[in-house]
Parts: structure tokens; C-alpha cells; sequence
């Protein structure tokens, strides 16, 4: 059961106490990600959070790593579109460690101006090494072409003319507007006393002052309004094709009507960016329609929890040698099929159960736990986690029904084709 508590500087905590093994996962989540950078300061968040492992006074670089590996525990960070996150698992009676390391990041993280510029050449070089993934110069040119004004439409590590740009008072000014308690959620699970870890908390954080943010506001994007085509041609021997429509936000009555929709056509994928496991999607119909028949060799869908209206995509993976045109006419098939309502109500059965299955299979460990607490809190509440078996549960053939009809338009869409170069090919 996950319980909830605010500070009054306006910091959230939400706690789940789970006692069959002595060990803790502790979250914090900060409301800021590329969706809200400014022109000329995309990949910003991303590269704060790197500053973030440069140290404070009090743990100094290279001290936060030593201070977890001593006492066996793990540690990460990840930022996303809406989000940034930090975590630690650790064993139960360690906790104070996470607590007060992220206490003081938080407010006194140094952003060396040597250490900046050091940590620019890191940055710079992982998005060089992105641009040689097919996938990735797919994606971003995919969401360009699907986003006219928002920052959805720029990829989390930024733009390279940005990356060389941007200055240490930048990155600084960026870090103190956007981490502060009002904006921040911390989510812990494990072995623990609530009482006695609100107390923790509230030692470590109550001297922090109340800073509400003002957020630049969003204008979120309507549906793409004809079908676009994007190309892009590059290395390698492996041709690749994603179908992207506008996705309703995750706090969207839509939203899971549309993931079981996702697993009738292309198997189920999880949300969980933690891991927790994986099942099959051979019965799903675009596995049977282009896989099994040798069109492609594997068939998968893309659906993301964020706040605002964000990507449905459905990527085909084919040698290099198969009709472009064909594999598309295939997708556009089976979607006719479910658009003329043609599904069965054992098909959305199946789906459904593989949607609870894998999301029961990435919410088994307590570092699971823990993430899907803070990760719902980001574009919704913790309710939505906790409610998710419930209405997967609930959704009906009509539901899924009227979903495909409302996204799934072939005239409101965008087809990315990454073309590998000196192969001949069809255009799609």
C-alpha cells in the first residue's frame, strides 16, 4: 500500500513497506526533462545530471560512488522527457546513506567550470556515438517531422550545436530553478518504519525553503495532420521502418485501451525502464502477418507514459532486400482489420493477460516497486500504478475498438525508412 506525505517546503514522499528482505530502494524524481528545455538549450537536464555524480562539499568526486559500493548497494540515474531521476538500492539499516546523499545534491552540487567542460566532451561524444545507431537517426528525424513546436520533438541528449553552446552558468541556473523541493517526488520501498523514515526525511530536508516553479507553458501538439515520410539513409545491412502516430497522455482515458491494443498488434512491452522480465509477442498479429511469413524478421510497439500527447510507433526490423511498400501495405492490413472491428474477444483476452503479466514481472523486485511509485507521480498519481491491473482488467473490445479508429489514421501518421547505403531498395 502506498502511502503519501508532504513536507512543507512542498517535497512528496510516498513510501511502500515491503519486509521480506532487509533492503530499500530509494528514488528521487525531479518534474524536468527535455520537455522543458529552451531552444538553444536542449540536452541541458541530461547534462545536469551528469553534474550531479561531480560531487559536493561534503561527498566529493568519487566519494558518492565509494560511499554505495562500500555497503554493496547500487546506484543510478536516467533522464527522460518529463523527468529526471537518481536511485539507490541498498541494504535497510544503509538507508541514511541515499537520503542525505541526495539531500545535498540537491542543493549544493558543484558545477566546477573544469569539470563542466570535461563532462561536455563525455556528452558531446555520446551523441556522436548515438548518431551511428540506425535507430537513433531514425527517431530523431521521425519526431521533427511529427512535432512542429514542442519539445518532444527533440531527443533527450540534445542537439550537438547546443551540446558546444552552452555555458556553466547555464547548467547551473538550470539546476537551481528546477531542483528544489516543490519539484521533486521521493519514492522508497522496502524493509523500513514509515514513521521513522518520514523523520529521516524530515531531518534531511526541512531546512530546505519552499521555491514554487514557474513552468513556461506548453502548447501540446494536435494530431499529425497528413502522413509524412521521412528517409534517412546510412551504414549497415539491416533495413528499418517505424510508423509513428500521435499517442493520448498517459493520464489519458485512452491510454490503456491503446497498450492493449499495442499487444494485439505487436506483442506487449513494458513501461518499466528498470527491467522485470519479457513475454512473447508471437501471437501477436503483425508477428504472424510479417515475421512468420518472412517479410520481417521482428515486429515490435512503442507506447510511452508522458504528460502530454507524445508517439504510438510500430517499428519493423527487415533485411535489406524486402519491399518497403509491401511491409507497410502488410501494417496497414491488419489495422484495417481492427478498424472494421474484426477482433475477437479471445485476442483481447490474450492481451490483456500479457499486459498483466509483464507488468507483474516488472513490479517484482523492490527497485521495481520504487520506480513505478515516483514514475506514475510524474505524469499522473500514484494511484495510476496502483490501479493499472484493475483497468487493464476492465477494457473491452469496444474501447480498443475506438482507439484504433481515433489514432490509427494511415492519413494522420509519419513513416521513417533508414535505408542501409549500397543496398538497392524500394522507396516506401
Amino acid at each position: 500500500m502506498v502511502k503519501e506525505h508532504k513536507l512543507e517546503n512542498g517535497l512528496t514522499v510516498l513510501t511502500n513497506e515491503i519486509h521480506h528482505t532487509p533492503m530499500i530502494s530509494h528514488w528521487i524524481w525531479y518534474r524536468v526533462g527535455s520537455r522543458n528545455e529552451l531552444p538553444g538549450k536542449t540536452g541541458i537536464s541530461h547534462w545536469v545530471e551528469h553534474m550531479q555524480f561531480k560531487g559536493t562539499e561534503k561527498y566529493p568526486l568519487n566519494v558518492l560512488d565509494a560511499e554505495i559500493s562500500k555497503v554493496g548497494g547500487m546506484w543510478n540515474a536516467m533522464t527522460y522527457l518529463d523527468w529526471t531521476t537518481y536511485y539507490e538500492t541498498l541494504p535497510a539499516d544503509k538507508i541514511a546513506i541515499a537520503i542525505n546523499l541526495e539531500a545535498d545534491r540537491m542543493m549544493n552540487s558543484i558545477f566546477d567550470p573544469k569539470e563542466t567542460e570535461l563532462e561536455r566532451t563525455v556528452v558531446m561524444s555520446e551523441r556522436e556515438g548515438n548518431e551511428n545507431e540506425p535507430l537513433f537517426r531514425l527517431s530523431e528525424s521521425l519526431r521533427r517531422a511529427a512535432f512542429s513546436h514542442h519539445p518532444y520533438a527533440h531527443e533527450v541528449i540534445g542537439e550537438m550545436d547546443d551540446l558546444r553552446s552552452m555555458t556553466p552558468e547555464d547548467l547551473y541556473s538550470h539546476y537551481k530553478k528546477y531542483y528544489t523541493p516543490s519539484n521533486a517526488v521521493i519514492a522508497v520501498a522496502g524493509d523500513f518504519s514509515t514513521g521513522e523514515l518520514i523523520e529521516q526525511i524530515q531531518k534531511a530536508y526541512a531546512a530546505f525553503p519552499l521555491n514554487e516553479i514557474k513552468q513556461h507553458p506548453i502548447d501540446p501538439e494536435p494530431e499529425i495532420k497528413t502522413q509524412a515520410d521521412v528517409s534517412v539513409e546510412g551504414p549497415g545491412d539491416t533495413l528499418f521502418i517505424e510508423i509513428a502516430y500521435r499517442a493520448p497522455a498517459a493520464d489519458d482515458r485512452d491510454f490503456l485501451p491503446l497498450m492493449v491494443l499495442d499487444g494485439l498488434l505487436c506483442g506487449p512491452s513494458s513501461l518499466s525502464m528498470v527491467g522485470g522480465g519479457g513475454v512473447s509477442n508471437k501471437t501477436s498479429r503483425l508477428y504472424q502477418r510479417l515475421v512468420e511469413n518472412d517479410l520481417a524478421m521482428s515486429i515490435s510497439g512503442g507506447l510511452q507514459a508522458t504528460i502530454d500527447p507524445y508517439l504510438y510507433s510500430i517499428l519493423i526490423i527487415a533485411s535489406p532486400d524486402q519491399d518497403t511498400d509491401r511491409i507497410i501495405a502488410a501494417v496497414d492490413e491488419e489495422i484495417a482489420d481492427v478498424l472494421h472491428n474484426a477482433i475477437s474477444d479471445e485476442e483481447v483476452d490474450r492481451a490483456k493477460k500479457q499486459a498483466r503479466a509483464l507488468f507483474a514481472y516488472g513490479s517484482e523486485s523492490i527497485t521495481n516497486q520504487a520506480f513505478w511509485m515516483g514514475y506514475s507521480a510524474m505524469f499522473s498519481e500514484p494511484t495510476w500504478f496502483e490501479n493499472y491491473l484493475t483497468n487493464i482488467a476492465n477494457i473491452n473490445r469496444e474501447q480498443i475498438f475506438a482507439v484504433a479508429k481515433k489514432y490509427l489514421d494511415a492519413h494522420h501518421r509519419v513513416i521513417g525508412i533508414y535505408q542501409p547505403t549500397g543496398v538497392n531498395q524500394h522507396e516506401g
